[in-house]
């Protein structure tokens, strides 16, 4: 017996060497997936952080002033979330139906714990930006492995469309990073986690949704998921999925609804996001325009992605990952195919609404990225079975140097470029100006634009008066109904009127050129202020 215990005792010190040494090499193959991916999380902070104090005068100026002024009155007026309200209509309230306010409600209490700062709503959205790096991550990871998770990630945290939106106070951010965040939790409950993680992935994708439309995007994965429970004979599981889904939808449902009554029964009568769909211009207009495919690869190629990102992302899409004999995981592999279906087919109902704001892309950046990674890892690794060769690291550091020489630092540059400046200047000489209780009216550089309004820290009228049906980007024809309208708020309560002088409307007609005519009643009836090389301002008097 003590023969036998000797000769044991060295293979069980064998066995045990073995098992340790294989315990170290997982953790250390954790570690540096984790490395990695910290990694990745830092190079997305660089890109979303650089120049985040930038004034609110880039090419998306128009609607995150909209979005600035929902917190500004969320700070100064009510907390009351249901109630958004700008503050280019008048005196007010100037509610409207809008997405749930996430982002703006959140930069409010910024304000009200460290004083206003126009960039805190840039700081709120790259925060939820870095949320869906981290998302995409790991729901990639669990699609395709986490070598095209490192990949996908690192597409995304370099995208320049991603990290224009995602350092923009725009509602989308948010809305992407909580579908994003759902869709990981739910995956990993549908991969057999536990059961706290379906209502977690109910309320992420919920207020996803809630927070812009496209969020039920994401849903589509959810269906699908639950679609291959039904296939695999799992009605139980699939009932609780369903049960959950319907809640989701009936929150989703009822604020929408809320949102269409406040636009529609309180000044301005104004629906953010209602027009532009297939049920607005009808089917032939749509397919008399190419469903906007033009607009939308100018957009794509000239200022969000480039070519570098477009032909990865090709790639990615025409070669996919090899099928697997496991049904879980071929089900799993099926998602980013899932995502960018539903995404199509938002945009072949929505196109115009989605080409005319082109924030409304952002849904489809998380399949977008997956496919991209996709590519580059295949470009980077061709016939190689290793990531670890010299050759494929290389091959991985060129593809990242052309897609940033030739997309992500001329396109971001391109998409950050302060458009605007004139607009934000006309306000700030209006601030200095006002008289507490004043209300301005402006045109900015970009009729239309609310930016000088904005940063006049005042509330007032675009001109053309804007809101409800009104078309506020374009001058009317005649001097006679300007004039009319001009004495319309002055009998609103109107107290200053600021233009720059660089103003044009959508038919690229120069205020100063073309409305003479109110110029002169303007010269008459009120007292000039300022008549500078840009600017031009006066203060109305009562008749």
């Amino acid at each position: 017996m003590a023969d036998v215990r000797e000769l044991n005792q060295p293979e069980g010190q064998q066995y045990q060497q073995q098992a340790t040494g294989r315990n170290m090499a997982a953790r250390n193959y954790l570690s540096l997936h984790t490395a990695i991916l910290l990694g990745i999380l830092f190079i997305a902070i660089v890109f979303r952080f650089h120049k985040i104090t930038l004034p609110l005068v880039d090419g998306f100026s128009w609607r995150e002033i909209s979005t600035a002024m929902m917190a500004d009155n969320f700070q100064q007026r009510s907390w009351n979330i249901f109630f958004p309200e700008v503050s280019w209509t008048g005196p007010g309230p100037s509610y409207q139906g809008r997405e749930f306010q996430i982002i703006s409600y959140v930069t409010a209490l910024l304000y009200q714990l460290f004083g206003w700062h126009d960039w805190f709503g840039r700081v709120v959205a790259a925060f939820f930006g870095l949320v869906t790096v981290f998302s995409l991550h790991r729901v990639t990871a669990l699609c395709w492995g986490e070598m095209h998770a490192h990949a996908a990630a690192l597409a995304y945290a370099l995208m320049p469309a991603a990290i224009m939106i995602d350092s923009s106070f725009l509602p989308d951010p948010a809305m992407l990073a909580l579908a994003t965040l759902g869709v990981w939790l739910f995956v990993k409950y549908w991969a057999g986690g536990s059961g706290w993680l379906l209502p977690l992935a109910t309320a992420s994708v919920s207020l996803g949704a809630l927070s812009k439309p496209p969020g039920l995007v994401a849903g589509a994965v959810v269906f699908y998921l639950m679609v291959c429970w039904i296939l695999e004979k799992k009605q139980k599981q699939a009932t609780v999925v369903f049960v959950w889904g319907l809640l989701s939808l009936a929150i989703i449902a009822s604020y929408y609804s809320w949102a269409i009554y406040l636009g529609r029964n309180y000044p301005p009568y104004h629906i953010a996001g209602s027009g532009g769909y297939i049920w607005d211009h009808g089917f032939w207009a749509y397919v008399k325009n190419r469903f906007y495919f033009k607009s939308a690869w100018n957009t794509a190629v000239l200022w969000f992605y480039g070519y570098p990102f477009l032909m990865l992302s090709a790639v990615g899409l025409w070669i996919p990952p090899r099928s697997v004999e496991d049904l879980k995981q071929r089900a799993l592999s099926t998602i980013p195919y899932v995502w960018m279906a539903a995404a199509m087919i938002l945009y072949l109902a929505a196109a115009g609404e989605i080409t005319a704001n082109v924030w409304n892309f952002h849904i489809f950046h998380v399949p977008l990225a997956i496919f991209c990674g996709r590519g580059a890892l295949l470009l980077a690794t061709l016939s190689s079975r290793t990531v670890l060769k010299p050759a494929v690291a290389l091959r991985a550091i060129c593809i990242v140097a052309v897609a940033l020489a030739w997309s992500t630092l001329p396109l971001v540059r391109t998409m950050k470029k302060p458009v605007a400046t004139k607009g934000k200047l006309l306000g700030e000489e209006l601030a200095r100006l006002t008289q507490p209780g004043d209300l301005v009216v402006a045109i900015a550089p970009d009729v239309g634009d609310p930016v000088a309004v904005y940063y006049s820290r005042a509330r007032g009228w675009v001109f053309p008066p804007g809101g409800g049906d009104a078309d506020w980007s374009t001058f009317v024809a005649d001097e006679a109904t300007a004039i009319a309208q001009l004495d319309e708020l002055r009998a609103q309560g109107a107290d200053l009127f600021g233009v720059a002088k660089n103003a044009t409307d959508q038919q690229n007609r120069r205020f100063v050129e073309h409305h003479v005519g109110v110029i002169d009643y303007l010269d008459k009836t009120a007292t000039k202020l300022v008549d500078s090389n840009d600017l031009l301002v006066y203060r109305i008097t009562r008749p």
